[in-house]
């Protein structure tokens, strides 16, 4: 069973009877559901991934203590302790007396702080520029069971999708980045007899490519151990998956030369049928520099290529 899953049938079994009869008075505005930091927040979680933070658990989401006093959220804690230590199996770990846990009573202003640092979700353009993008994901992963006042899923929306303008220039500086590392300093790297030199370039034409190919699908580029896993699951270029495992773990010289070009190609062909390029050519430079030229925001478009990357 996967953790989302198992998460929500805890939560209904256990946790919905819980707040409704112990705390009916707040139940309409406490937000629960299982998002955060853990694969199984993603859907990506497996057997191994059960050695450690996996459990039948859920979080409350609370308002502000202007909404829920301390005292309040207190009891909520005592309350969601004293739940069935076993669920279906699984045995649920103890919480922490000193936080960091990633399930149980958050605030919702903490939680969307910690991960954005924005409590609202309000993001100046600096923010969106420079916030890392897992955490953005980790803002807007798993699923909400119950959001009755629908202030945390409020937040998440406006978190969903990055402003247009921080997109593009995230894709024209991966794009520069593409470039410079696979289609230029690779083979530099060898004719230098450097191996390790161009071992390094292909993994970060491989990073940059991946990065690339989450902003075309307007998806959040997770943690990097999901990074390959999630790409699995993308409606666009996810075909490009063994060519980039092709780079890092097997390709000879010649076998990389043209691994690099063959992602290149998909990569601007992507971009074309997205209207992001009108350059026609297989220099992944100028179709770096289309994409920014694109920015309508002067100040984003103004600023260095690879300021957000």
């Amino acid at each position: 069973m996967k953790g989302l899953e198992l998460s929500q049938k805890f939560y209904e079994t256990y946790g919905a009877p819980m707040l409704h009869t112990q705390f009916a008075p707040f139940e309409e505005i406490i937000a629960v559901g299982l998002c955060g930091s853990g694969s199984e927040c993603f859907g990506f979680d497996d057997e191994i991934s059960r050695d450690h933070d996996f459990e039948p658990g859920f979080c409350l989401f609370l308002p502000g203590e202007d909404v829920i006093d301390r005292r309040t959220a207190f009891l909520l804690e005592r309350a969601y302790v004293k739940l069935p230590k076993e669920f279906l199996g699984f045995t649920r770990a103890p919480l922490s007396p000193v936080g960091g846990n990633r399930h149980g009573v958050l605030r919702m202003d903490e939680f969307f702080a910690a991960k954005v640092g924005a409590a609202d979700g309000k993001l100046t353009v600096a923010q969106w520029l420079q916030v890392p993008e897992f955490y953005l994901a980790e803002a807007t992963n798993g699923k909400v069971f119950r959001d009755d006042c629908g202030a945390f899923t409020a937040v998440r929306e406006r978190l969903s999708q990055m402003p247009e303008d921080v997109r593009l220039k995230k894709l024209a500086g991966t794009l520069l980045l593409m470039a410079q590392s696979g289609q230029y300093n690779y083979k530099r790297c060898l004719l230098h007899g450097e191996p390790g030199a161009a071992a390094l370039a292909r993994g970060e034409f491989v990073r940059a490519a991946l990065h690339a190919i989450f902003l075309l699908n307007r998806t959040y580029l997770p943690f990097y151990k999901w990074q390959f896993r999630a790409l699995r699951d993308l409606p666009l270029l996810s075909d490009l998956e063994p060519n980039l495992l092709q780079l890092l773990t097997k390709a000879d010289d010649d076998t990389a030369a043209a691994e690099i070009e063959a992602v290149a190609a998909a990569v601007i062909a992507a971009l074309q049928k997205q209207a992001l390029t009108t350059q026609t050519c297989g220099d992944l430079e100028r179709h770096a520099y289309a994409v920014n030229d694109r920015i309508t925001d002067p100040e984003v478009r103004n600023l260095h290529i690879l300021s957000a990357v």
